[in-house]
């Protein structure tokens, strides 16, 4: 009988599987990985799926046991947080690698694929590759609760400035609001004179008053209430108010230094102008067109007050005009504007033109005047001043006129005006006809003024037509090349969000502005 045998060759360095006698390369186990996997299962006990929760008002994770911290899509910061969830069952197995999977930014949903070992079977070292998906599910945080809430504040900032006009409150808005120092508020509210800010934490406050602090002259106190206490914790539970007072000077003011502060400023006269109030007070004497800047601790060491009020302002017709072309600068005499022209004048009131009184002033509005033309300005000849650095002024000292602005056709301007302005969502106690008077002479100082306006953003209004200046007055405009495109998000047929609206380069919003209007 012949027996007939197969033989199995081996190639020398390795061995046949026990299980399934497949040629392999010699390990502690003596199997192959196919057969060592379908034994061992070194992802057992690690979820598959894990829930992770997710504010939408804040755009914030929640972090075990009381944190809410911002990440941003398959950053590393996400990715240590999904890691986290299963910490304690990655604490059995040694993790090799760790990444994202790519998924739709709306699908709510989060796949990390893990790369894991483990020491099985005498020894043997296996490496296995598998996926978890993270459940994004939708939970409200507790500072958005209070948000919501519209009633809970820990803290407020109180702005206020005692004066009858908010031309610096309009542009403190426009500043807030290019800057986004409106984003963590609560409640925004308007009062007769001033802003209230509510937050839900005192950090949030400060940063509004270092803010202010920054773009305006002011000056501020703090105090705070206790709520409530925790005596075996030895925790408080405070409210913080802010006190922040603007300087009571607004653009267009007359007012009068005192002796020592003009002096002090190159020996100045002490009638001089408000032709701005950034983060200082920029005063020009119309007399010798000398300026100079007035920050917050000056101004309360040395007090002023604003002349006349806004409402006493006078329409004067230029009845003859000519320029001063050498002046005699006195000793220590400070910086003279180059954007100023010193013109002297005679002028008459347009309720006199059945009389022929005229008044004759200096002006630092020579390079606008003509002959004929409308100026605005304080009769301080006929006006009660009730100043006490005005009374210890010589009277000749004092002029007759002070001519503040040209004056130009309001609802001519209105009209032809192809731009806007944003505005923060406060809630109002009134709004009466005196205050849309004040903004539309806010709006003409943005068009007359480019320092002032190269600090706001301001945006095309696509309702009105782009008209030609030929039937112009000369009223100063400002031009398309300074001008936002509004952004507008419309909605498609399933609700959300789809169409974004282009700037006037042709590119995307967020790719064709500067970094600080985005």
């Amino acid at each position: 009988m012949e027996y007939m045998t197969e033989s199995v060759t081996c190639t020398p360095g390795h061995i046949l599987c026990c299980d399934c006698g497949v040629p392999i390369s010699p390990n502690p186990a003596n199997i192959c990985v196919a057969c060592l996997r379908s034994k061992v299962d070194i992802s057992q006990g690690i979820p598959k799926q894990v829930s992770i929760s997710f504010c939408k008002q804040c755009q914030r994770y929640f972090q075990p046991p009381g944190t809410w911290i911002q990440c941003a899509l398959e950053s590393r910061e996400l990715l240590a947080l999904c890691l986290k969830k299963i910490k304690a069952p990655l604490s059995k197995v040694r993790l090799v690698d760790a990444s994202f999977v790519w998924t739709e930014p709306h699908s709510k949903r989060l796949k990390v694929k893990l790369t894991i070992q483990k020491e099985v079977m005498n020894g043997a070292i296996l490496q296995q590759v598998f996926v978890v998906d993270y459940v994004v599910q939708p939970q409200m945080c507790g500072d958005c609760h209070r948000v919501e809430a519209k009633d809970f504040w820990k803290a407020v900032v109180q702005v206020r400035q005692k004066t009858l006009h908010k031309k610096t409150f309009y542009y403190l808005e426009q500043l807030i609001l290019k800057y986004g120092m409106h984003q963590n508020t609560l409640r925004i509210k308007e009062i007769h004179d001033g802003l209230d800010f509510y937050y839900s934490s005192k950090q949030h406050a400060q940063k509004m008053v270092e803010f202010l602090q920054c773009t305006v002259p002011t000056r501020y106190k703090a105090s705070q209430r206790l709520i409530s206490q925790d005596i075996h914790s030895n925790t408080y539970n405070y409210k913080s108010t802010f006190s922040v007072e603007i300087v009571p000077i607004c653009k267009d003011n007359v007012v009068c230094l005192s002796s020592k502060l003009a002096q002090s400023l190159g020996n100045m006269n002490q009638i001089c102008v408000c032709i701005r109030v950034t983060s200082v007070i920029h005063l020009i004497d119309p007399n010798t067109l000398q300026v100079a800047d007035i920050d917050g601790n000056t101004f309360w060491s040395h007090l002023f007050n604003s002349l006349c009020h806004p409402r006493q302002l006078e329409e004067f017709i230029v009845m003859d005009c000519s320029i001063v072309r050498d002046l005699k600068r006195s000793a220590g005499a400070g910086m003279i504007s180059k954007k100023h022209t010193l013109g002297e004048v005679w002028v008459q009131k347009t309720s006199e033109m059945n009389t022929d009184k005229q008044y004759f002033c200096r002006t630092h509005l020579g390079h606008l005047l003509n002959p004929g033309d409308l100026v605005l300005g304080f009769d301080l000849a006929n006006c009660n001043l009730n100043d006490e650095h005005v009374n210890k002024m010589k009277s000749d000292r004092i002029p007759d006129v002070v001519l503040i602005k040209k004056s130009y056709d309001r609802t001519k301007r209105q009209r032809r005006r192809n731009w806007k302005l944003k505005e923060l969502a406060k809630e109002r106690e009134n709004m009466d006809a005196d205050n849309e008077r004040q903004y539309q002479d806010f709006l003409e100082d943005l068009e007359e003024d480019e320092a002032i306006r190269k600090n706001v953003n301001i945006y095309r209004d696509s309702t009105i037509p782009v008209e030609s200046d030929t039937d112009d007055e000369g009223a100063p405009r400002i031009s398309l090349a300074e001008m936002l495109e509004d952004l507008h998000i419309s909605q498609d047929a399933t609700g959300e969000e789809g169409t974004m609206c282009f700037n006037g380069s042709g590119l995307p919003w967020d790719d064709g502005l500067p970094e600080e209007t985005k």
